[in-house]
Protein backbone atom coordinates (compact mmCIF):
# COMPACT_ATOMS: atom_id res chain seq x y z
CA UNK A 1 0.00 0.00 0.00
CA UNK A 2 1.37 3.41 -1.01
CA UNK A 3 0.77 6.30 1.27
CA UNK A 4 0.56 9.91 0.24
CA UNK A 5 3.80 11.74 -0.44
CA UNK A 6 4.48 14.51 2.08
CA UNK A 7 7.03 17.33 2.23
CA UNK A 8 8.81 18.23 5.44
CA UNK A 9 12.07 19.83 6.54
CA UNK A 10 15.19 17.65 6.43
CA UNK A 11 16.09 15.77 9.61
CA UNK A 12 19.61 14.48 10.40
CA UNK A 13 18.31 10.90 10.28
CA UNK A 14 17.62 11.47 6.55
CA UNK A 15 21.30 11.94 5.63
CA UNK A 16 22.07 8.47 4.25
CA UNK A 17 18.88 8.34 2.19
CA UNK A 18 19.47 11.87 0.86
CA UNK A 19 23.06 11.16 -0.18
CA UNK A 20 22.01 7.90 -1.86
CA UNK A 21 19.20 9.69 -3.74
CA UNK A 22 21.61 12.40 -4.88
CA UNK A 23 24.02 9.76 -6.15
CA UNK A 24 21.22 7.95 -8.00
CA UNK A 25 20.15 11.30 -9.49
CA UNK A 26 23.70 12.15 -10.65
CA UNK A 27 23.82 15.25 -8.46
CA UNK A 28 27.05 14.31 -6.72
CA UNK A 29 30.14 15.65 -8.46
CA UNK A 30 33.78 15.30 -7.39
CA UNK A 31 34.13 18.91 -6.27
CA UNK A 32 31.09 18.80 -3.94
CA UNK A 33 31.06 16.60 -0.86
CA UNK A 34 27.36 15.85 -0.27
CA UNK A 35 27.77 15.36 3.48
CA UNK A 36 29.56 18.71 3.76
CA UNK A 37 26.89 20.38 1.59
CA UNK A 38 24.20 19.02 3.92
CA UNK A 39 26.09 20.27 7.00
CA UNK A 40 26.44 23.75 5.49
CA UNK A 41 22.72 23.90 4.64
CA UNK A 42 21.67 22.68 8.07
CA UNK A 43 23.76 25.52 9.53
CA UNK A 44 22.04 28.14 7.32
CA UNK A 45 18.27 28.27 6.77
CA UNK A 46 17.69 24.59 7.63
CA UNK A 47 13.93 25.15 7.33
CA UNK A 48 14.46 25.59 3.57
CA UNK A 49 16.03 22.14 3.13
CA UNK A 50 13.01 20.03 2.23
CA UNK A 51 12.49 16.34 1.65
CA UNK A 52 9.60 14.49 0.08
CA UNK A 53 8.76 11.31 1.98
CA UNK A 54 6.56 8.36 1.06
CA UNK A 55 6.21 5.26 3.23
CA UNK A 56 8.97 6.66 5.48
CA UNK A 57 11.40 6.75 2.53
CA UNK A 58 13.00 9.96 1.26
CA UNK A 59 11.93 10.16 -2.40
CA UNK A 60 12.98 13.74 -3.18
CA UNK A 61 14.93 16.75 -1.98
CA UNK A 62 15.33 20.44 -2.61
CA UNK A 63 17.57 23.01 -0.95
CA UNK A 64 16.12 26.52 -1.15
CA UNK A 65 17.79 29.68 0.00
CA UNK A 66 16.98 33.36 0.26
CA UNK A 67 19.50 36.16 0.70
CA UNK A 68 16.98 39.00 1.03
CA UNK A 69 17.23 39.79 -2.70
CA UNK A 70 16.82 36.52 -4.63
CA UNK A 71 15.85 32.98 -3.87
CA UNK A 72 17.67 29.91 -5.13
CA UNK A 73 16.83 26.27 -5.67
CA UNK A 74 19.55 23.63 -5.46
CA UNK A 75 19.80 19.87 -5.14
CA UNK A 76 16.36 19.09 -6.56
CA UNK A 77 16.23 15.32 -6.74
CA UNK A 78 13.18 13.23 -7.49
CA UNK A 79 12.98 9.49 -7.07
CA UNK A 80 9.20 9.29 -7.55
CA UNK A 81 6.85 10.73 -10.13
CA UNK A 82 5.46 13.98 -8.79
CA UNK A 83 8.08 14.52 -6.08
CA UNK A 84 9.97 17.19 -8.02
CA UNK A 85 6.90 19.31 -8.71
CA UNK A 86 5.69 18.91 -5.12
CA UNK A 87 9.07 20.01 -3.75
CA UNK A 88 9.44 23.00 -6.09
CA UNK A 89 5.95 24.20 -5.16
CA UNK A 90 6.70 23.77 -1.44
CA UNK A 91 10.00 25.66 -1.76
CA UNK A 92 8.32 28.43 -3.79
CA UNK A 93 5.65 28.81 -1.09
CA UNK A 94 8.22 29.07 1.69
CA UNK A 95 10.26 31.61 -0.29
CA UNK A 96 7.09 33.62 -1.02
CA UNK A 97 6.34 33.68 2.71
CA UNK A 98 9.77 35.32 3.17
CA UNK A 99 8.94 38.00 0.58
CA UNK A 100 11.20 36.58 -2.12
CA UNK A 101 10.42 38.32 -5.46
CA UNK A 102 12.40 36.04 -7.83
CA UNK A 103 13.80 32.53 -7.70
CA UNK A 104 16.95 31.53 -9.57
CA UNK A 105 18.34 28.11 -10.33
CA UNK A 106 21.04 26.64 -12.48
CA UNK A 107 20.80 23.61 -14.76
CA UNK A 108 23.61 22.21 -16.84
CA UNK A 109 22.78 23.18 -20.43
CA UNK A 110 23.11 19.55 -21.50
CA UNK A 111 20.32 18.48 -19.13
CA UNK A 112 17.45 19.13 -21.55
CA UNK A 113 14.90 17.05 -19.64
CA UNK A 114 15.36 19.06 -16.45
CA UNK A 115 15.21 22.31 -18.42
CA UNK A 116 11.83 21.23 -19.87
CA UNK A 117 10.65 20.22 -16.38
CA UNK A 118 11.34 23.71 -15.00
CA UNK A 119 9.82 25.38 -18.07
CA UNK A 120 6.58 23.45 -17.44
CA UNK A 121 6.61 24.96 -13.95
CA UNK A 122 6.88 28.50 -15.36
CA UNK A 123 10.63 29.07 -15.23
CA UNK A 124 12.29 30.79 -18.17
CA UNK A 125 15.86 30.98 -19.38
CA UNK A 126 17.34 34.33 -18.30
CA UNK A 127 19.67 36.09 -20.77
CA UNK A 128 22.73 36.11 -18.55
CA UNK A 129 26.01 34.39 -17.92
CA UNK A 130 26.37 32.37 -14.75
CA UNK A 131 29.75 32.84 -13.12
CA UNK A 132 31.31 31.35 -10.05
CA UNK A 133 34.48 31.20 -8.05
CA UNK A 134 35.24 28.08 -6.08
CA UNK A 135 37.29 28.16 -2.91
CA UNK A 136 38.46 25.31 -0.73
CA UNK A 137 36.52 25.05 2.53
Amino acid sequence: MRTEMTVRPYHPDDEDQVVNLWKQSNLVVPWNDPVQDIAMKVAWQPELFLVAVQNEVVVGTVMAGYDGHRGWLNYLASGRLGAGKLLVEAAEARLADLGCPKINLQVRETNKGVIRFYQKLGYTIDPLVSMGKRRKI
